[in-house]
């Protein structure tokens, strides 16, 4: 197990790092450093932002004794148990009719599969929320089929519908909003994954776990008009 080490970000940020890739077991004691830090509500402490194997806590610069506390944290980081809190299963309805993935031709030409068979596998995963960022709500989801593995486009869209479900190299993810984007978009969900004037604003958390379940056009429209 590598140790965390921490460092200032500029005067108003501290970066706790706990390994340099991309992986369940150290993205696992990041959710709980998260968690255990946040809920210190800690004088000067204005903000604590996971990401895949990193904590960022925003602090306020004029904080006294900012070295005391970067030893608090660190000490708190290196004795955390592994387990967060428990995973929340979450099912997203995805449908994945041309309609709805103009990118679906383009993966199935590179990956050598058919529709059917990227359907399938894509939905035949368990994902890990493991953080989100990019816009708010944006899911960076980890357990995707190296079949479907495909570069981004080399010119990013200017509008990406919100919904869109899309792949970007090794990772999957959800639009959550219309907003430019690259990822190759091969289905949409008619949920809603932000809400500003909602409790919690965000549908996912880092931890979820989360499934993908194929739905029709209809049912789509059905779940738009419920929603």
């Amino acid at each position: 197990m590598t140790l965390p080490t921490i460092r200032f970000l500029g005067d108003a940020a501290l970066l706790i790092e706990f390994g340099k890739r991309i992986d369940p077991e150290i993205n696992a004691r990041v959710l709980a450093a998260w968690q255990a830090i946040a809920s210190l509500r800690l004088p000067g402490v204005r903000d604590v932002v996971p990401a895949y194997a990193s904590v960022t806590v925003h602090i306020d610069p004029a904080l006294p004794e900012q070295d005391l506390l970067c030893a608090r944290l660190l000490a708190l980081c290196e004795d955390l148990p592994f387990a967060g809190r428990p995973a929340r299963r979450v099912d997203i309805p995805v449908c994945y009719e041309p309609a709805f993935a103009p990118d679906m031709d383009e993966l199935c030409a590179y990956t050598g599969l058919t529709a059917s068979e990227v359907v399938s596998r894509h939905s035949a995963t368990d994902y890990r929320v493991f953080f989100l960022g990019f816009t708010p709500g944006f899911p960076y989801l980890g357990g995707l089929d190296s079949s479907l593995a495909m570069p981004r486009r080399e010119t990013p869209r200017t509008r990406v519908d919100a919904g869109s479900v899309a792949i970007g190299g090794e990772q999957t993810g959800i639009y959550p909003s219309a907003s430019p984007g690259g990822w190759r978009i091969i289905g949409r969900t008619p949920l809603s994954l932000f809400k500003h004037d909602r409790q919690p604003s965000c549908l996912l958390a880092p931890g979820d776990a989360l499934r993908f379940l194929p739905i029709t056009g209809a049912e789509f429209s059905a779940l738009s008009v419920s929603g």
